[in-house]
């Protein structure tokens, strides 16, 4: 059996932001509440799932989510190609995110990760 990262990240709009600022919890994007849960990526899935649901998009931030903090409510289950995602049956909380900020990208193309400050 595959150990799962203790990090998952999700991809937040500037809206999206502000309310896990404001409320100090995030009930999901329109897709996430159509899908019933919260989608997360492991770093190696966060640059398809870039490409494939927000291409073109601005705006975006990236939040770093303890995956340690879910319990039960954190379910590892197939997705795109067959790879198992990190997905949230709970509301994201403010106090489970580590770290985040504006999505950047490095020399190579690959998404910056935020880093605890």
């Amino acid at each position: 059996m595959t150990a799962h990262p203790l990090t998952a990240y999700k991809v937040l709009t500037a809206d999206q932001l502000a309310q896990l600022e404001r409320d100090g919890r995030f009930e999901g994007s329109p897709v996430d509440r159509a899908d019933g849960f919260i989608h997360l990526s492991t770093e190696a899935q966060l640059p398809g799932t870039l490409d494939k649901h927000y291409a073109g998009q601005t705006g975006l931030s990236i939040a770093a989510v303890d995956l340690g903090s879910f319990g039960d409510a954190l379910k590892w289950e197939a997705a795109r190609g067959g790879d198992l995602f990190p997905h949230l049956y709970t509301p994201l909380l403010l106090e489970t995110v580590t770290a985040y900020g504006p999505l950047q990208h490095d020399d190579s193309g690959r998404p910056r990760l935020p880093i605890a400050g």
